[in-house]
């Protein structure tokens, strides 16, 4: 077994902000579907008061604000959070308070909002009990806290066949570790989310199913948003030279067509465990 070293917080928030002009171009609109689902299966209204912790660039804050949520949205990286300002901006969202923060230590109130959620932030937190730990102190008695997370490694086809593709193209390359996974998926399995959650003292808790299903009209496309996606992508990326990654590329626009008969993208899913417990 392999044992992996905690990152330190300034290097977390720089690879973040390395990231962060491809995710909010590639990553952000196609997440907003996933957002969008939780707004939903959340019922939120104009009025809640809604904490999003390691938001991005927006995409559960953008459509949480479009309905009239009061949303505090708050992320590690400076270079999200203005991104995500300039989104509320754009869109006239004036409930839109966008704060610089260590979703591990923040720096807010005891039972301030009605909901506090977090899609793919505090899932891939090197210390992610201590984030849940942090959404439960700041959600009122009553209040929600609500988790959305990869699902296995396998069910989430863009990483699979990016990584595929890497595989293929360059002899040699690392495959993506298991044991333990990449931090994305700490808490793949449903029972495993569940248990930090009742760890950290919620009950009523649910955990459901998405299939979140994202279009790629190239493989060039594919690959942007797989570099841009999480630091892991910008790092692999990064170990390959011009010539390997336009290989990358040629090797997924084959996969991509033999997934959509021919055409030169398509429409690939990923699992998604939605979390939502309440607050005693």
């Amino acid at each position: 077994m392999t044992t992996q070293q905690a990152p330190g917080l300034e290097q977390i928030r720089d690879a973040w902000n390395a990231v962060a002009d491809g995710f909010d171009r590639f990553v952000t609109p196609e997440s907003m579907v996933l957002g969008r689902e939780v707004v939903l299966r959340l019922g939120l209204r104009p009025g809640t008061r809604l904490l999003d912790v390691g938001a991005g660039s927006g995409a559960l804050t953008i459509p949480a604000a479009r309905i009239g949520a009061d949303v505090v949205a708050t992320d590690l990286a400076p270079a999200m959070i203005e991104r995500l300002t300039a989104r509320a901006l754009a869109e006239g969202l004036s409930s839109v308070r966008g704060r610089i923060m260590d979703g591990n230590a923040l720096d807010l109130d005891d039972d301030t909002f009605d909901v506090a959620a977090s899609v793919n932030g505090v899932s891939v937190f090197p210390d992610m009990e201590r984030g849940l730990a942090e959404l439960v102190r700041v959600t009122r008695p009553g209040g929600r806290v609500v988790i959305a997370a990869f699902g296995p490694l396998p069910t989430v086809e863009f990483i699979v066949f990016c990584a595929g593709a890497v595989r293929a193209a360059v002899p040699g390359a690392m495959p993506l570790p298991t044991d333990p996974p990449p931090l994305p998926f700490q808490a793949a399995h449903p029972d495993v989310l569940r248990e930090r959650m009742v760890d950290a003292g919620l009950r009523e808790i649910r955990i459901d199913p998405f299939t979140w299903e994202s279009a790629f009209d190239s493989a060039r496309h594919l690959w942007d948003t797989f570099t841009a996606s999480h630091p892991i992508g910008a790092q692999t990326a990064a170990a390959l030279d011009d010539g390997q990654q336009a290989e990358v590329v040629r090797v997924l626009e084959g996969t991509l067509r033999e997934r959509s008969a021919g055409a030169p993208g398509a429409v690939l899913s990923a699992q998604v465990n939605i979390g939502t417990g309440t607050v005693c």
